[in-house]
């Protein structure tokens, strides 16, 4: 018997995220922040393959590609299944009940490199999803919405400014005037800097998940306990306004400076998040020329690191040749700045 054809298969891409300076302040305990970050892609990107009801067995399938499973979804009294996020997030758009779907998941960015490809991904699924209900979402509210789905139904801890990057894309100064409201500003630059920040730009993955929960609970109380406007969420805050600053006027020595300020600040919240492997590649970098470098995402052990490196084509590419060499597990990954942010389209 031949698999049934589906009536509308809707399509969406969702960049992930680096170079977040002034992360940490955009979280409930810090209330109010300021973070640059970039857009870049491999992306996020989901289908959804939608049917009849009656054509099919079940009513939701997820494909999660990167991972080699399919499966139905059936909520149980004890939980969500298989992949959580996806699941809540499905759950959370109150889908028509005559309406069945296969949803495929892929994503070519490494899992746990702390680029906000959860992020990514929700924010991707949930745009694709907003084609099946009445009205439609603009990318901050599909932001907010998955960020919600992260702390109201999962009960993460959860910054914000992962889901605008992906719904936004593109090189932003975001502004949380109160958790977890904040205004995206997106900057606006000629091409030449365009096309040299992201010649300049290099992505590292350390060749294993972030893993750090730990460490990240330990900050999370000493920050909780110190207030908004301790020294050490403030010194992060800063490096977001100096980061726009340095991109505007096309100051890569500037935006690299912002670069290491940040990781150093992070340092100081706890050394645990700045690994041994990030220090590695840093102290490389360092010995090649690099301008900056930044931890992604919160920090910790494994994940990856954004690197700024100078004018030489060539000087990046040995840098790139001796990070891989000193360590097997350690891989650049391509990127490309993204100009837009969460993509959705049908298929004709």
């Amino acid at each position: 018997m031949a698999d049934p054809v589906p009536q509308r298969v809707i399509n969406s891409v969702a960049p992930i995220r680096i170079c977040d300076n002034g992360g940490w302040t955009d979280t409930w305990f810090a209330e109010h922040g300021t973070i640059f970050n970039i857009g870049v892609y491999p992306y996020a990107e989901a289908q959804i393959k939608v049917y009849h009801r009656d054509e099919v067995e079940h009513r939701i399938t997820v494909h999660a590609e990167n991972y080699g499973e399919r499966y139905t979804v059936q909520r149980q009294a004890g939980g969500w299944g298989h992949h959580p996020l996806l699941e809540a997030a499905i759950e959370y758009m109150h889908l028509p009940d005559d309406t069945a779907f296969e949803v495929v998941i892929y994503s070519e960015a490494p899992a746990g490199a702390s680029t906000g490809t959860s992020a990514a991904v929700t924010v991707a699924l949930i745009g694709a999803l907003d084609l099946l209900t009445p009205g439609r979402m603009t990318p901050y509210e599909v932001a907010l919405t998955a960020q919600r789905i992260e702390v109201d139904l999962l009960q993460q801890q959860c910054g914000i400014q992962d889901q605008l990057c992906s719904a936004f894309g593109g090189i932003n100064y975001i502004e949380m005037f109160r958790y977890p409201h904040a205004a995206v500003s997106q900057l606006q630059v000629p091409n030449s800097v365009w096309w040299e920040l992201e010649r300049r730009l290099v992505l590292i993955f350390l060749g294993k998940a972030h893993s750090s929960s730990d460490v990240h609970r330990r900050v999370i109380t000493e920050l909780e306990g110190a207030g908004p406007e301790c020294r050490k969420l403030e010194d992060l805050r800063q490096t977001a306004g100096r980061s726009r600053d340095a991109v505007y006027s096309g100051d890569f020595a500037a935006l690299g400076q912002a670069m290491v300020a940040n990781t150093e600040a992070q340092a100081r919240l706890h050394p645990e998040l700045v690994g041994l492997d990030a220090q590695t590649v840093i102290e490389l970098a360092r010995a090649h020329g690099a301008l900056g470098w930044k931890v992604n995402g919160a920090g910790g052990d494994g994940g990856s690191l954004t690197l700024l490196t100078g004018a030489q084509s060539d000087q990046k590419r040995r840098l790139v040749r001796a990070i891989e060499e000193a360590n097997p597990l350690f891989q650049n990954v391509p990127l490309y700045l993204s100009r837009y942010g969460l993509r959705v389209w049908e298929s004709v």
